[in-house]
């Protein structure tokens, strides 16, 4: 559409399911730029995918055409699909249902890039669970701890 222009920060966060500690050194890079190509696949913009070894997180551009929702359908099932087809894992690999997405100003670029990039240091500290709390409480989620995360039985 003429005379259409945006700008849509999200970071968007999810885990593997059971927050199991699985994504290794070995493959994570390929992984973090196979998600990177789903995401601009869309014509949404990556600007980083980093995560640790239970979880990972995205900061894009959002197309505004494209909804968070279908974007992040497709980008956990390819790339979970990547991972199985290329037997990265000793057992079937899968997401977990959800996760968060939470919106920046142009103004926050930066610190929310360093913060992504620098996530082996910062789970030095913070445990992911303690972290995506953190990011519900900050920006005001309402949510049901009893329901955010699935843990095995």
């Amino acid at each position: 559409m003429a005379n259409t222009y945006h700008q849509v920060y999200i970071q968007v966060v999810f885990a593997v399911k059971y927050r199991e500690a699985i994504i290794t050194n070995e493959w994570k890079s390929t992984l973090f730029g196979v998600i990177g190509n789903l995401i601009n696949g869309t014509g949404s913009k990556t600007i980083i995918v980093n995560g640790v070894e239970d979880h990972v997180h995205c900061f894009l551009g959002l197309k505004p055409t494209v909804s968070i929702s279908e974007l992040m359908k497709t980008v956990k099932a390819k790339s979970s699909k990547y991972i199985n087809d290329h037997h990265l894992t000793k057992s079937r690999f899968e997401w977990q249902e959800g996760y968060g997405a939470f919106s920046y100003s142009h103004s926050q670029i930066d610190a929310v890039y360093k913060y992504i990039l620098n996530q082996e240091e910062h789970h030095k500290k913070q445990t992911f669970k303690e972290e995506y709390l953190e990011f519900l409480d900050k920006f005001q989620v309402t949510f049901d701890e009893r329901y955010v995360f699935e843990d095995l039985i």
